[in-house]
């Protein structure tokens, strides 16, 4: 079933639709949730959370892609769950990650906003393409799907000092071009 079908289902208010969502993206979801929290169980929980945001943000909401759509979801779940455990526990894995990108985004604006602003994914869209795919890779390994610095390591052949560094010069790159793009 195609993305355009989903939402015209979820429009009518048809309970299908989210069988239908699930069984396109819910293998793609788990993931994310799960390289977020390390726990399968959680993440099926943040999968049950996220179509049921999704059953009511659409309608209004009518997502250009809907695969796009449901993976900010997830993840913005996935994060808020894992703050609550760190909170708990008081950890550090995710929050070292967000800490780390908290340096490049100091407007209130893009770090309580649920979804990004229009203006802020054009922006972001725009600065990935100055960036080598390797740059681009291990940036979102790292901060979309929260990726380990050893995590990064494996997937790309470097060495942690070296995923270190790199991501260090991109967060720089990025707060860079976001001062000049006026939007922190």
């Amino acid at each position: 079933m195609t993305d355009r079908e989903i939402i015209k289902l979820l429009f009518e208010r048809k309970q299908c639709a989210l069988t239908e969502l699930q069984t396109k993206y819910g293998r793609y979801c788990k993931s994310v949730a799960l390289n977020v929290l390390n726990d399968p169980l959680d993440a099926e929980e943040c999968l049950n959370d996220a179509l049921y945001a999704v059953w009511n943000r659409i309608p209004p909401d009518k997502p250009k892609d809907l695969g796009a759509y449901v993976s900010i979801i997830i993840r913005n779940i996935a994060v808020s769950r894992l703050r609550k455990i760190k909170a708990e526990k008081r950890g550090e894995d995710l929050n070292v990650i967000i800490e780390e990108l908290d340096e490049c985004f100091t407007d209130s604006r893009s770090a309580e906003d649920e979804y990004v602003s229009e203006e802020l994914k054009e922006a972001l869209n725009r600065f990935y393409k100055t960036l080598s795919s390797k740059e681009r890779d291990v940036f979102m390994s790292r901060y979309f799907y929260a990726y380990s610095l050893s995590d990064i390591k494996s997937a790309f052949g470097v060495t942690e000092d070296y995923a270190r560094i790199m991501l260090m010069r991109t967060r720089k790159k990025l707060k860079d071009f976001l001062q000049k793009e006026d939007l922190i």
